[in-house]
């Protein structure tokens, strides 16, 4: 690859999994990520993960594929991309499965969720075995982020909100993660403010933003109704912080999503 062309993202969704606490304020599920792993390795993040081939594969109940491609501001394939695996990633690490069908028992979930998480079994292939349907309409499309383009490995990253469904309980079982817990937004970014544990950019954004809200039916309720704009953050060069679109200084060559001229800084 020339030197100058930066790696194309991969398609990838998370999902911000809201709840109340005891006394009805909001909550949001965080991930501290193991160290070594190659992207975020160490920060504390929301759960999600890169689409699968096989995710575009899946039927689910609520809004067409269309629909979400109009909001994502995308093609109708990526669109059922983003979707699915939003809710197969909310599934393999936090164990909350978004769906209806068929009653199944505590033990089988978990070895149906083991084995999408092994990749032993395809997610839709799962869903079918148990009689389940994925439900998209309890997802809202909340933003759209794309890796800076200097990075060597980047992500197109939709994020959605969706509350835990009645019943369910998110946990921490995933390779994935050392530790996994719920936050309201406002402790996540004074935990990070101290030092105490890592956020990127595009997370703390987000938790700067919902941070406002009171509860979980109110921060799930304002979802854009529009277009998601996709933001592309900007590395330069002395700055200890990217910049965003708006921002002074920011490239908007790089906004584009191409290279600067003379290569990515």
């Amino acid at each position: 690859m020339n030197a100058a062309e930066p790696v194309v993202p991969r398609p990838a969704a998370t999902v911000l999994l809201l709840r109340d606490d005891p006394d009805g304020r909001l909550q949001v599920f965080l991930q501290r990520r193991v160290k070594g792993m190659a992207f975020a390795g160490g920060m504390t993040v929301f759960p999600g993960g890169g689409v699968d081939a096989s995710d575009r594969a899946v039927a689910w109940e609520g809004p067409e594929p269309a629909w979400w491609a109009e909001r994502l501001g995308c093609d109708v394939d990526e669109a059922a991309g983003f979707v699915l695996a939003a809710v197969r990633e909310t599934f393999e690490e936090c164990g909350v499965l978004l769906a209806d069908g068929a009653t199944v028992d505590a033990a089988t979930l978990a070895q149906a969720r083991d084995d999408v998480a092994q990749r032993r079994r395809s997610f839709g292939d799962v869903l079918t075995g148990l009689g389940l349907r994925v439900r998209a309409d309890l997802l809202h499309p909340w933003a759209r982020w794309i890796t800076p383009i200097v990075q060597p490995r980047r992500y197109d990253t939709a994020f959605f909100t969706a509350i835990v469904p009645p019943g369910q309980e998110a946990d921490a079982q995933t390779t994935e993660a050392v530790e996994a817990t719920w936050w309201a937004p406002a402790a996540a970014l004074e935990a990070f403010r101290a030092g105490e544990i890592g956020l990127m950019r595009p997370t703390r954004a987000i938790l700067t933003d919902i941070a406002t809200f009171p509860d979980a039916a109110t921060l799930h309720a304002a979802a854009p109704t529009g277009v998601i704009t996709s933001i592309l953050p900007m590395f330069v060069e002395g700055l200890p912080d990217v910049l965003l679109p708006g921002d002074e200084g920011y490239d908007r060559d790089v906004a584009s999503g191409h290279a600067p001229a003379g290569g990515p800084r």
